[in-house]
């Protein structure tokens, strides 16, 4: 493959997602304090309702960038489900949704600080259900890489489920990326139970050629002091490489051949609060075909990327139909 780097390159990778679907209720930021553990009212300039869930995100940002994608979950057989469904496909989506009887389609509430700190309220019942049965891996063919995102929720996939899929993957010869992110157990449930999830993620790793995530969530799940810790890590344990989320120090891209870090593209203004790890992750996976082209070209595409949509100029998740 050659030619140019730029926007077009989006457009011949096939992704296929699988992950989470719910709906995501968004403040406006908002001076965080002791106030909101009392009884009151807080006046917001804004409130938004969207497609959420890391999964349904990355796919409604890569359908955004050209690419075909395909999108794996499930959802309750209720009116929210439905919306979300109908507003993916709007945007070029294409669903392969279960639809579980009896179970209520999740939201999450977002709550934004202004110190740029978020709290998340959540209640995904469909997710937290999904399994390797109900999944509709017809929406893999054709597919030349494959994301897993939020694979903390639901303990069917996280313990046995994941390793079924990236097989699958491997077995049809799909690139394979798997987003780190912070599972909401973490500090809640007894040490024992904590190491027993992230020795199920790990066991997957010699299956996964992208791991992504931020320094944070990279740190905390290897265990490690610092960046370059979490990545050795990450490579011994059989991932081929990193793609870190450094915030306002850019992105970094780390392998056993490469260690590359590009500063963010300049911005502007703040409007977009959330989602900026799902907009560079998904540029990356797409660009990873692209072995014709250096890795600080990729990083300084995808940051440039992020910067358009922190300033608003990129509306990449979807308000709900």
């Amino acid at each position: 493959m050659t030619g140019p780097l730029d926007e077009s390159s989006f457009r011949s990778v096939r992704l296929c997602v699988v992950g989470n679907i719910n709906r995501d209720i968004k403040t406006a930021p908002f001076p965080a304090g002791d106030h909101l553990f009392r009884d009151g009212e807080s006046p917001l300039s804004g409130i938004h309702e969207t497609i959420g869930g890391g999964g349904a995100n990355s796919a409604a940002i890569a359908a955004g960038l050209g690419a075909p994608v395909s999108f794996i979950g499930q959802v309750g057989d209720d009116a929210l489900g439905a919306r979300l469904e109908q507003t993916l496909s709007r945007r070029g989506v294409r669903c392969y949704l279960h639809r579980a009887a009896n179970l209520a389609t999740g939201t999450t509430v977002n709550l934004v600080f202004d110190t740029g700190q978020r709290h998340f309220l959540s209640s995904h019942p469909n997710n937290a259900a999904l399994a390797f049965d109900a999944l509709d891996l017809s929406g893999l063919a054709g597919a030349q890489h494959l994301l897993r995102a939020d694979i903390w929720f639901s303990e069917a996939m996280l313990f046995g489920g994941n390793e079924k899929l990236f097989q699958e993957a491997r077995r049809a010869g799909v690139a394979t990326s798997l987003d780190l992110n912070w599972d909401p157990q973490w500090g809640r449930l007894p040490a024992a139970d904590i190491a027993r999830r992230k020795a199920a993620v790990r066991a997957v790793l010699p299956l996964v050629d992208l791991a992504h995530g931020n320094v944070r969530e990279l740190g905390e799940f290897t265990e490690a002091r610092d960046l370059p810790g979490a990545v050795t890590r990450l490579l011994d344990w059989g991932v081929q490489a990193v793609v870190a989320h450094l915030g306002t120090d850019g992105a970094g891209w780390f392998s056993r051949t490469d260690s590359v870090v590009e500063p963010p593209a300049p911005v502007t203004r703040h409007v977009a609060a959330t989602g900026t790890g799902d907009v560079l992750s998904t540029c990356l996976m797409l660009l990873q075909a692209r072995t014709d082209m250096a890795i600080p070209d990729k990083l300084r595409l995808a940051n440039r990327i992020v910067g358009e949509f922190i300033e608003g100029r990129r509306e990449f998740i979807p308000p709900l139909a």
